[in-house]
């Protein structure tokens, strides 16, 4: 935002007096034709040519700045806010990763479980106490195409089915399943089941007997 002078705002009501009008005044180039009409109105109501103190924070970046980032959305429309936040600042603007978040563009809501906190502290003691006792084992599934989860991509709102903003999909993508462990000593043996092959009782048992036991004495 354009800040306009206490000399500048009293040389503007000073022509304003003498009958001239805001395009008279815009002519001589001393101001923006609509920052001189919001000075000669704060006079009016207000009778002083001080600026009337803006009401929160004060914007961190101009119109200018936002256009400018808003190119590098649409650059590429993949890049993450503290990509964004980075290029942003080679051009000159003091913003963080946060800001880019706050300005337009597609973005979803976080959710946040309510027992986080009691979560973390019961887990926590949870790993003290069993400390170099426990193998902790999982699995899971990887698709080869694509992601299981949301994908999301920067777009105008009219560009909702455009081709170059779809995500592209396979109605029965290839999966495989990996299964892994690990302790407080260091990580042990990992398995990749063939492909489309889902971890039942027969490949389960087969696992914990020709993987995990015999990592046992290693931990």
């Amino acid at each position: 935002t354009m800040v306009i002078s206490k000399e500048t705002r009293g040389v503007i009501i000073a022509l304003h007096k003498n009958g001239l009008t805001g395009k008279s005044i815009a002519a001589r180039k001393i101001a923006p034709q609509s920052k001189i009409y919001c000075i000669i109105k704060n006079f009016k109501e207000r009778g002083s040519i001080v600026a009337k103190k803006a009401p929160g924070r004060p914007r961190k970046t101009s119109k200018h700045q936002d256009r400018l980032l808003k190119v590098f959305q649409l650059r590429d429309r993949a890049t993450s806010s503290a990509e964004l936040a980075q290029e942003w600042q080679q051009a000159g603007v003091s913003a963080s990763a946060r800001t880019v978040r706050a300005r337009p563009g597609l973005k979803e809501g976080s959710k946040e479980a309510t027992s986080l906190q009691k979560n973390i502290r019961d887990r926590l003691i949870l790993c003290k106490r069993y400390r170099g006792k426990v193998i902790f084992s999982d699995e899971s599934p990887f698709r080869l195409f694509g992601t299981s989860g949301k994908q999301l991509v920067r777009r105008r709102q009219v560009e909702r089915y455009h081709q170059s903003r779809l995500m592209p999909t396979v109605k029965h993508p290839e999966t495989i399943h990996v299964w892994g462990c690990f302790s407080a000593k260091g990580v042990g043996s990992l398995t990749v089941l063939p492909k489309n092959t889902a971890m039942n009782k027969k490949w389960y048992q087969n696992v914990l007997r020709e993987q995990l036991l015999p990592t046992v004495p290693e931990q």
